[in-house]
């Protein structure tokens, strides 16, 4: 498997390794002593998966709060998107900034995304399909998010606000500024 940082602590591009042969390939897309090794310190707890029938589909930018913080590894099963994650971390050097990496069902690249971050994507392709691993259960009432298009995150969407599929939840989040820091050490990660 090749794992790769960026340019924030904690969150990895990971590819598992494929075994291909005439019938097609197979994969490894986990194993938890591998990925801890790889720097993945976390037990998931609970799977999501989605489905996006539109191009330019976006959904996010999407956290939970203490004490349901979650930790979650992202792969598209099929199509392509562009998966964004943004430092929520009070003190960190890179707080508000972002990583965004496109992930395909071809690569089978995933991306992992420590707690104390904001998670969102954008589809690239009709019918895509996200699965992805949580370290803490969802809990309606810590649910929490950042306005997908705040100009202050800078993320360079493939699509603007004016043509993007967004749920009416995601469009009435609050901007980066509005959000108020929160203390992400009460919860797993």
């Amino acid at each position: 498997m090749d794992v790769r940082t960026t340019k924030l602590n904690g969150v990895l591009i990971i590819t598992p390794k494929r075994f291909g042969d005439a019938r097609g390939w197979f994969s490894e897309t986990y194993q938890q002593s591998r990925y801890r090794d790889a720097g993945v310190p976390v037990s998931f707890v609970q799977d999501n998966m989605s489905l996006s029938r539109d191009i330019h589909t976006v959904r996010g930018l999407h956290f939970q709060r203490p004490p349901f913080v979650q930790a979650k590894l992202v792969q598209a099963v099929r199509g392509r998107l562009l998966d964004v994650a943004v430092d929520l971390r009070p003190g960190s050097p890179t707080y508000g900034q972002h990583v965004a990496v496109e992930l395909d069902a071809e690569s089978g690249r995933q991306l992992f995304i420590p707690g104390g971050f904001a998670h969102g994507f954008c589809t690239l392709e009709p019918d895509t399909q996200v699965l992805y691993k949580c370290s803490a259960p969802y809990a309606p009432a810590a649910d929490g998010g950042v306005l997908w298009h705040d100009p202050d995150l800078a993320i360079d969407w493939p699509v603007g606000p004016d043509r993007a599929v967004v749920s009416d939840k995601d469009r009435g989040l609050p901007r980066l500024t509005d959000l108020g820091l929160i203390d992400w050490q009460d919860g797993p990660h």
